[in-house]
């Protein structure tokens, strides 16, 4: 019997060795799902509650005034309407007037199905003022009618001498038709890139 004694205390001491070493491990496991869960809560929150404060608080210009969010268009040094890239008129010798149009961004056709696009900056030369007023309030349908024609367009229409004069021939009757009774005295072509 003394034997059984002798035995059985070493296993009531390995089991309470067991109980004790896994209670430890699941009380620092608790704390640190509670520590994590905390951080993350604090983080959605105050995440939400930074987007709620940006994006709900009023505009200080809209609200007192209510006038439209659009800040005003800047004006260049020499007077001509948008310096970001919207159109820009300058003035040149002999009293004409230079518009700038903004680039022309179009994709061609090809034979092989590659994509090719077409990139211009064009210059409206302008003889006076009331020719540069007819062009702005009908700027979208001449874009329309660069685009539609440019897309028709294939790279090889283009190479040469010959083909820039053809394109700014083309250009200046598309102008001209938008802008009628005025008229454009030539459109200049600063920047033609195919790629």
């Amino acid at each position: 019997m003394a034997e059984l004694a002798v035995q059985e205390a070493p296993e009531e001491e390995a089991a309470e060795g067991a109980e004790g070493e896994g209670e430890a491990p699941r009380k620092k496991l608790s704390l640190k799902v509670l520590i994590i869960a905390g951080a993350a809560a604090v983080l959605v929150l105050g995440g939400g509650g930074g987007a709620a404060f940006f994006l709900l608080k009023p505009k200080p210009d809209a609200a007192a005034a209510g006038k439209s969010h659009r800040p005003p268009k800047a004006k260049d040094a020499k007077g001509g309407k948008d310096a970001k890239g919207g159109p820009q008129v300058t003035e040149g010798p002999d009293g004409v007037l230079f518009y700038t149009l903004p680039d022309i961004v179009v994709n061609m056709q090809t034979a092989d199905g590659r994509p090719t696009f077409l990139k211009l900056k064009l210059t409206l030369e302008m003889p006076d003022q009331d020719a540069v007023d007819a062009l702005d309030p009908n700027m979208p349908r001449l874009q329309d009618m660069f685009q539609t024609f440019l897309r028709e367009l294939r790279p090889e229409d283009l190479s040469g001498s010959q083909g820039s004069y053809q394109l700014r021939m083309e250009l200046l009757r598309r102008v001209n038709l938008v802008i009628a009774p005025s008229k454009a005295n030539a459109v200049l072509i600063e920047e033609m890139l195919i790629n």
